[in-house]
């Protein structure tokens, strides 16, 4: 495979339209965004500079699809044989979108290949085997009143996705949402673009009809913006900052008032007592729960809360995994952590490193930028201990690799760090004990809580956050909540 992988680096990627109503076409005002790759560098094409001109083109040819019936009023035996066509042909084309991925956003491929195209392609199937298994309801009612409850697409879905897993994320929101009917306007992030488009063209080729599913690329405020207060959206799913997600409220407010799902930031604690029953493996396990992807994951494990008797051989057991791990090229197959998206999220990376110095945390390992000389932007994995929960690098999320540990005396004191926080995605706790595992679940303010591992939870359970770290949820049937109507037919017989 690395001979293939090595044929893909180099091939031309031609300069990138906008996909409005089944055909790519360029923006209005002929403006484009040169696209960097974070491997070295250099530049791999152009995309379209979308304004608000075009976002409002896209709207408009997902409201006039939803009108025609043609996808929204389709069997759902329908819509499944076309997404299933969909996954077949992601599958197919697996090894090309993940290598045009990583030379898009820098992820390693051996985790590219699993985490991105082949996710995408089982997130269309599992929508598509389970959009033909949603019933309506009858409710209990008197005799004399039939009363059903019908779920129906909702109309036209905005779906703003992140650079980090655009396939990935990207497909927990578009399949539910053409699996129920509805037309979706994607936006991808100006960084990473690429794959999400060639997927586009690929659903064209599985069936899906013109204007259900456009994508409109181009800069956040302008391109985004638009998106959120177009009236033609009704609904927005959206993964990204905080900051962003507060905007996209207003928007939605100052607009239609569309519904707004939000996934954003996460500083989730992965928290080991000294029972923990494998103290080697959850090392291990904390070190890549922060570092694949040079930390560039939403539920990355960026705070190691260790109980104190055994936090200093803990933070040793983590330094010696991080300091083994291989950094560097991400389409060599055996690279463990890849670049850093963009010059400008490796700058705040390593900044947040020196002020946790200056706020008198102790570096133990990495910190600093590495292989410069291949143009890229790579950043060692990065551990830092005597962290206290106020400091800047505990509270905010910092997206790069870099690791905050924070020692606690008893599992109250656990409870009282983890949940001092804004945020609320993810959590992980390690223990032998089956009642403090059960206690902690309960106690543990996240979407997510892990025992004796960190990540690698499936389509079948919901990803969502709780505080700051948004609403609604990704994955599981639950997703499909957020793009289904509730009608009531009250019939008086």
């Amino acid at each position: 495979m690395q001979n293939e992988i090595n044929a893909k680096r180099k091939a031309t990627i031609g300069a990138q339209g906008l996909l409005i109503d089944g055909k790519m076409c360029p923006a209005q005002s002929g403006e484009t965004l040169d696209v960097f790759s974070p491997l070295d560098g250099t530049r791999l094409t152009t995309i379209a500079d979308a304004g608000r001109d075009d976002v409002e083109l896209a709207c408009a040819s997902g409201r006039t699809a939803f009108g025609s019936g043609a996808w929204s009023r389709a069997a759902p035996s329908l819509r499944k044989k076309v997404l299933l066509k969909l996954a077949e042909l992601i599958e197919r084309d697996a090894l090309e979108l993940a290598v045009l991925g990583v030379r898009d956003n820098g992820t390693e491929i051996a985790m590219a290949l699993k985490a991105e195209p082949m996710s995408a392609a089982s997130t269309f199937r599992y929508y598509a085997e389970l959009i033909d298994k949603v019933y309506g309801e009858i409710a209990p009612t008197q005799s004399d009143v039939l009363a059903l409850v019908h779920r129906q697409p909702i109309g036209v879905v905005a779906a703003i996705v992140p650079w980090n897993f655009p396939l990935m994320i990207g497909a927990w929101k578009i399949a539910p949402a053409l699996a129920a009917g509805n037309s979706v306007v994607l936006k991808p992030a100006e960084t990473a673009s690429l794959t999400l488009l060639r997927v586009a063209e690929l659903a064209l080729e599985a069936g899906v009809p013109p204007g259900v599913f456009n994508v409109v690329t181009g800069k956040g405020p302008v391109t985004g913006k638009a998106l959120a207060l177009s009236m033609d959206v009704d609904v927005m799913a959206f993964t990204g900052s905080g900051g962003v997600g507060r905007k996209l409220l207003e928007y939605a407010a100052r607009s239609n008032l569309k519904r707004t799902y939000l996934e954003l930031g996460g500083k989730s604690p992965n928290i080991v007592f000294a029972d923990a029953p494998d103290l080697d493996k959850a090392a291990k396990v904390a070190a890549y729960g922060i570092f694949r992807n040079s930390g560039q994951v939403c539920i990355a494990g960026s705070r190691l809360l260790v109980e104190a008797s055994i936090a200093e051989e803990f933070a040793a057991k983590v330094v010696k995994t991080a300091e083994g791990m291989k950094v560097g090229d991400p389409l060599d197959l055996s690279t463990e952590a890849g670049a850093i998206n963009s010059e400008a999220q490796l700058l705040r990376s390593l900044g947040f490193a020196e002020r946790a110095k200056s706020e008198g945390a102790e570096l133990l390992t990495g910190g600093a930028r590495i292989l410069e000389e291949t143009g890229g932007w790579f950043m060692a994995p990065t551990v830092l201990s005597n962290v206290h929960a106020d400091m800047e690098v505990a509270r905010h999320e910092v997206f790069g690799p870099v690791l905050a540990v924070i020692p606690f005396t008893d599992e109250a004191e656990a409870i009282r760090i983890a949940n001092r926080t804004e945020f609320g995605l993810a959590s992980a706790v390690w223990t032998a004990n089956l009642s403090r595992a059960h206690r902690m679940v309960h106690a543990l303010r996240a979407g997510v809580v892990h025992v004796n591992t960190y990540g690698g939870s499936d389509l079948t359970v919901p990803l969502g956050g709780v505080k700051q770290s948004g609403n609604g949820h990704d994955k599981s049937p639950h997703a499909l909540d957020k793009f289904l109507d509730l009608k009531t037919a009250w019939i008086q017989l």
